[in-house]
Parts: structure tokens; sequence; C-alpha cells
């Protein structure tokens, strides 16, 4: 029995690996925002096997998955309940958002993500759109790493 749920684990790896090597549009764009804890602070993971799942993205310490439905998910609707309830039954909540609200207005879905999480979406983000944080400015001439004596 254990090797039996050890190989379909590692399938399961295997699969969410070759998820993350070739992720839609709209999951790069969404991954790039908040990747890095560059959302809040918060720490994702993308393309996580949960139990028989493979969810999109998922953050433990906020107990959040957020999951993008594509044209892949039109007709699953039964489906997509059906795994949500699931999903919440590990304890989690599932936010779900279209590829195309994603692409179009990555700013109000991270706003979204930010609420769910807690955190403070008073603060527009300079990081929403994915760029780099802001380096520290130097220290003054004279300060930092000093060489012992």
């Amino acid at each position: 029995m254990v090797q039996v749920r050890t190989v379909r684990a590692a399938k399961l790896l295997d699969h969410a690996r070759s998820m993350r090597r070739e992720p839609t549009r709209a999951e790069a764009r969404l991954w790039n925002a908040l990747r890095g804890h560059r959302l809040g602070g918060w720490k994702w993971r993308r393309q996580a096997p949960l139990g028989p799942f493979i969810v999109d993205f998922l953050c433990n310490h906020a107990r959040l998955i957020v999951e993008l439905d594509g044209t892949a998910h039109a007709d699953n609707g039964l489906y997509d309940i059906d795994r949500t309830l699931r999903l919440q039954r590990f304890g989690f909540r599932v936010l779900r958002f279209s590829n195309e609200a994603v692409l179009a207005d990555l700013g109000g879905v991270c706003a979204d993500i930010l609420r769910a999480c807690g955190g403070d979406v008073r603060r527009p983000s300079a990081n929403v759109a994915g760029s780099a944080p802001p380096s520290p400015r130097p220290l003054p001439l004279g300060e930092g790493h000093r060489t012992r004596e």
C-alpha cells in the first residue's frame, strides 16, 4: 500500500514539475507578482501537489489556494465545485480567477488575493506588476563592513 502511494505521489510531483515548466501566460504573470514574497510578504508555491490535486498557487501560512480558470475549465463547472469543496476539507480557502481577469487586471486580482490573506490593500505595492523590489540605499561613507584590526 505504501509503495502504491509513493508511486502515485511521485507521478503527481513529476506532473506538477512539468506544469511549472510550461505555465499559461496568466499563470506566468501572476507568479511573477507572487514569487519571492512580493505580495504582502506572503510565501507562495505554484503548481503545488495537495492530496490528489495540483493547485495553481498555494499559500500555506494564509491557508489560501488561488486557481486560474482558462478555456479548459469552461465546461467543468461541476468538477470545479467538487474540487473546491474537497480542497476546503484540507482547511484551505479557494479563490478562483479567470485567465482573462489576470491578464486584464493584475492589480485588482492581487488586491483580492492580498485581502483574502488578511493584508493591507490600501497601500499599493510597487511590486504588483512583478517588478523587483527596490534596492536599499547604500550606507554613508565609512559605515558598513569594517575589517578587524
